[in-house]
């Protein structure tokens, strides 16, 4: 666990772009003020480190989604919010699971958390020199072929058969060497069509880009929401009418949305949990994906730490029950997580709002990592389900490439 207040950058903006999450007024006057690191090699879980640090700096985490004046009667102005990222393996720690296969990016820490105040913007930004460095990037190489991954849907298949599990996400792996600058390539994907969450967050020789569009928490106006994410289609005419229409989809999300439900009711400081929206059909960088709405209001006090024990790693990317769903993901996946299916997002002074990292990618000096999946039932069929992977990964191989 480190603590470094001295030794971060302050210039007026993160030197790779706005954080994951962050609101717009912010955006080109941060001034990081304070940065937490922690990994699950040190043991326990994280969750009340990360807190205790966030505390020290001014950041309520034990009344979250109240009112600043509520929580604080005197904010420390100097200070913005911070922000956080929570790992799919601190994830799996803070659920009682069993992490899966190393990291391939094991520079990044398992939680990290920036604080950040606000600076003045200059008044010329000259990002030519940014998007002119030479940025080259190499073949892709895949952590299991198609007949591997399509194997391993085959396997979930079986274990649903058992009545192990009733649905499993499944994450493959691929990275690719580069040279020169990945600043550009970074941006291009936090830019992306829908991504609700995109920016990028980086620390000494990594950093991650986020496209994401799905929320695995937002904590705001006593009302705390988790909107998951299952079903997947071109986005075409024929694409919606084909999702809307699917059996499989609509068991699978539904599976999905009783689970977050479930993690809500888990929490102490909410009240009744409701469905709000189910099914809703949004689309992200030419896809079409199911969305749905699942809210709690806060009814007493909710922690930070409490959340992320209840909702780390996200329902949309493990499966149902998510304990049996974390045996199979550490069983099958050759290759670990790194810093996709986690969190990543913002803490203010009154609310919370962190993505579910899909979408996601991580450079370590010299490599790009990318992750892409999709959940497996009983009735997935494997070169589908290959054929879904490809297509989710599509989009963020191209912003890379330029």
């Amino acid at each position: 666990m480190v603590h470094e207040t001295d030794a971060v950058d302050h210039s007026p903006e993160p030197p790779l772009g706005r954080p994951p999450g962050a609101p717009a007024a912010c955006q080109a006057r941060h001034v990081a003020l304070s940065v937490f690191q922690w990994h699950a090699s040190e043991g326990g879980d994280g969750a009340e480190p990360l807190a205790e640090f966030l505390t020290d700096n001014g950041l309520s985490v034990r009344n979250i989604g109240r009112s600043a004046s509520q929580v604080h009667p005197v904010v420390d102005s100097r200070v913005c919010g911070a922000a956080l990222y929570v790992s799919a393996a601190a994830g799996c720690v803070m659920a009682g699971g069993r992490p899966g296969a190393p990291s391939p990016v094991p520079a990044v820490p398992d939680i990290y958390a920036v604080v950040y105040g606000h600076g003045y913007a200059p008044a010329h930004r000259n990002v030519s020199d940014i998007r002119d460095r030479r940025f080259d990037l190499g073949r892709w190489t895949p952590s299991w072929t198609p007949d591997e991954h399509a194997g391993a849907v085959e396997a979930v298949r079986d274990a649903i058969g058992r009545g192990d599990v009733y649905v499993v996400n499944l994450v493959g792996h691929a990275s690719a060497a580069y040279r020169g600058d990945p600043a550009a390539a970074l941006r291009r994907v936090a830019g992306l069509p829908g991504a609700k969450y995109g920016g990028v967050l980086s620390g000494d020789g990594w950093a991650l880009a986020t496209a994401s569009p799905e929320t695995l928490v937002e904590v705001r106006d006593g009302l705390v929401v988790t909107r998951p994410i299952k079903g997947t289609r071109p986005a075409t005419a024929v694409g919606r009418e084909d999702l809307l229409g699917s059996a499989k989809e609509r068991a699978e999300h539904i599976m999905i949305v009783d689970l977050e439900r479930n993690d809500l009711a888990r929490l102490s400081g909410t009240g009744p949990v409701r469905v709000e929206e189910l099914f809703g059909v949004r689309e992200w960088a030419g896809l079409w994906q199911a969305e749905s709405v699942v809210a709690a209001p806060v009814a007493g006090d909710l922690s930070l730490p409490a959340l992320l024990r209840a909702l780390c790693p996200g329902g949309s990317v493990t499966g149902a029950p998510k304990p049996a769903a974390l045996a199979e993901i550490a069983r099958l996946e050759p290759v670990g997580r790194g810093v996709s299916m986690g969190a990543v997002g913002w803490l203010g002074h009154d609310h919370l709002d962190l993505a579910l990292t899909i979408r996601t990618v991580a450079v370590d000096g010299q490599r790009v990592h990318a992750w892409a999946g999709g959940g497996i039932t009983i009735d997935s069929d494997p070169h589908e389900e290959v054929a879904e992977a490809a297509a989710k990964a599509a989009p963020i191989r191209e912003a890379l490439a330029g």
